[in-house]
Parts: C-alpha cells; structure tokens; sequence
C-alpha cells in the first residue's frame, strides 16, 4: 500500500514486550557447551570466506549456514538433539533468514544468521572478555613523570587492569581496565593501544554517548568523593571533576574537567598553532599546564585555563560541562585579570590541574569509573 505521492507508509515498530527477552532466559540459553558452539561456529561463517559466493540477479551475495551445515560442524550425535539447542538459541541470539539466503536455498531449508545480541557474546567468548584474566611486566614508558620530571614511568597490566606509575616519586598517575585481546595482540605496545582506548571513551561519554552501551549519558560538575579528598595533596583536594553517567546501564566515568576538554576545537586548534597536537600526547602526559578557577558553587561553573609560551586560553564551563565562552590573552593580560577576580571575592582553587594526579587517584580509590550492577 502506497501513500498519495507514490511513497511507502512508515512501517510501525514493534512494542516493547515483542521485542524484550527476559534476562534470566536469555543468559539460560547460553548455558549450554553445545549451544556456546553454534555461537563460535555462525562468527566464523560471518567473519570468514564461508561458502563460495553465489550469483543472484548479476550480483554476488553471501550465503548464510543452513541447520544441516551448523550440524555437520558440530559434535552432537543425532539431529534431534542438535535442534533442540539450536531452536534455545533462536529469538534472543540467532535469527531464522528465507529460504534464498540460505546455503542450502535449493533443498528448501531455512539459514541461520546472528542477531546483535548474538554477534556480542560470540565475539566476546572470541576475544576472551568473559574468560582471560591477562598480566603484562612492566613497559617503560618515553614520557618523563609530570610530578618528579624522572624518565621512570611505567605501564603494567594485573589482571586486565594497566597502571601507569612512577618508579621514581611511586606516583600512579592512571589504573583502569583494558579488555584481555588489547593486552595479548598489542604486546609490548600495549600502553599505546591503553591510551588511544580511554581516550576515545572520553570522547563517547563527552559526546552524550556511552561506550559500553551508546545510551545516552549525563553531564555535569561534581566536587571529588570525600573518600578520594584524603588521597589527594592539599594543594588538588579542591579540584573539580566532569562526570559522565548514563541513564541505560548506569556506567559512570569520572576525569579531571581538562581531560573532558581536550578534544574541543578551541584546545586543538590552540596546541596547533603552538606545534604540538594534543591527540598525540598520551593521557598520563596531559593536564601540568592547566589551571582551574571556580566561578561559582550553585550551579558549579568553572574556568579552565591551559598556558603555552606565552599564550592562555580559557574557557568558561557551566554545570553541564558546556563550554558557555572561550577568550585568548597574552599572560600577563591574564595575570591583571586574576588579581582583580581575587579581589571581587573568587578565589583560585588550584595553580594546576594536574590530570595524571587526578585521574590516578580516583582510579586507585575506583570512583573514577564504575557500572551499576
């Protein structure tokens, strides 16, 4: 049925209860070794040149695996029992395609292909997300330490976590987790590969996007917990934080406000025209030459200043971590303007926003990212 100017009416979604498996079912199905096969066996045909490509229509196609392929591929004796376990998997993890899609389109049967839900678990029993825990010795880093200035960092893994500390001031400047295949295919280089992960994390969450379900994610200006304010020196506990909470899966990320800005084309295009690029500068090695000032406590607001040369750039944070202005000024121009800001009752909350310090230690103290369980 058409519309009165030729095109096809929207098609209505489905409600949510034909959609929506519960999770106890769902998760059930997966508990079986036989079932757990079928999963690793559909990846393979997906990734890999499975059965020759067909033409249909003067087009090549790629055919999906019928039952009887997915049966001969496993090790289960009788083809009764073999589609039990392969009808548990259909609905949540696998989908039943037409006849034309299917290698065996010509005896009539159906093909098989994975659903998204099935893609991810399949991919995540590849990768080892769910079963390897990975450590890695230590690997010297090039930086020098933004505390000490020694050449004596290093990034190790325990147990999928990597930690980036100093072996000189026993700093430990970032701790999160990276996923067990980072650790195994990137070997010695791993602390890059650690480095361009969260930092594209950060990039998600700061884009309203969250990276471990693409919810939509919550912005705003938070005071530090009060169980990271005793781990912190004096001189930061009155640092500000960005935090990132989605309203999905609850998945909350915590960073320094500096971090949070590092990708806004104001910061880019400012360590630009000073031959540097921020992209480049690895996380653990980011933040010394920023400063902070509060504007205001209800809502929180924040200044946020990087200095280059002789250069600054400051930009104006509101509590949803927008940023509201941006301005450039010489240092010393700066310089007047703080001393008459002091003056007029807003008081500079710290000389340096110190991101290793502060990402460091939320991380130690685990707030810095956290998933509702």
């Amino acid at each position: 049925m058409s519309t009165e100017d030729g095109e096809d009416p929207p098609v209505a979604a489905p409600e949510p209860s034909d959609r929506v498996s519960d999770p106890s079912d769902a998760f059930q199905a997966l508990g079986n070794e036989v079932r757990m096969g079928i999963l690793e066996t559909m990846l393979e045909w997906t990734d890999g040149p499975g059965p020759e490509a067909s033409e249909r229509d003067g087009e090549s196609y790629r055919s999906n695996p019928s039952f009887s392929m997915l049966f001969e591929a496993s090790d289960v004796e009788t083809s009764a029992g073999f589609a039990y376990h392969l009808d548990e998997l259909v609905g949540p993890y696998l989908r039943k395609v037409n006849d034309e899609s299917s290698a065996d389109a010509d005896s009539g049967a159906d093909g098989y292909e994975l659903t998204y839900a099935g893609e991810q678990i399949a991919r995540a029993i590849a990768t080892g997300t769910y079963t390897q825990r990975v450590d890695h010795p230590p690997v010297p880093l090039e930086d020098d330490c933004p505390f000490c200035e020694h050449d004596a960092l290093t990034a190790q893994a325990s147990d999928n976590r990597v930690t980036v500390a100093c072996g000189h001031c026993e700093r430990c400047l970032l701790r999160l987790d990276l996923p067990p295949a980072g650790l195994e295919s990137h070997g010695e280089s791993f602390p890059a590969a650690f480095d361009r992960y969260h930092r594209h994390r950060l990039s998600l969450v700061r884009d309203g996007v969250c990276p471990a379900c693409s919810g939509e994610v919550d912005a705003r200006l938070v005071r530090p917990s009060p169980a990271t304010d005793d781990l912190l020196p004096a001189e930061h506990a009155t640092h500000l934080q960005a935090e990132f909470t989605c309203s999905c899966c609850g998945t909350t990320l915590r960073s320094p406000v500096a971090l949070s800005l590092l990708s806004h084309p104001a910061v880019v295009s400012f360590y630009y025209e000073h031959g540097q690029a921020v992209s480049e500068r690895p996380l653990w090695n980011v933040g010394h030459e920023w400063a902070e000032m509060v504007l205001s406590e209800d809502p929180l607001a924040v200044r946020v200043v990087v200095e280059l040369e002789d250069d600054v750039l400051a930009l104006y944070v509101d509590e949803r971590l927008n940023v509201v202005e941006t301005q450039r000024a010489s240092v010393s121009e700066t310089t007047e303007g703080d001393e008459s800001a002091e003056s007029d009752g807003v008081a500079e909350t710290t000389e340096t926003t110190e991101a290793g310090e502060t990402v460091g230690t939320h991380e130690t103290d685990d707030t810095a990212e956290t998933t509702a369980q």
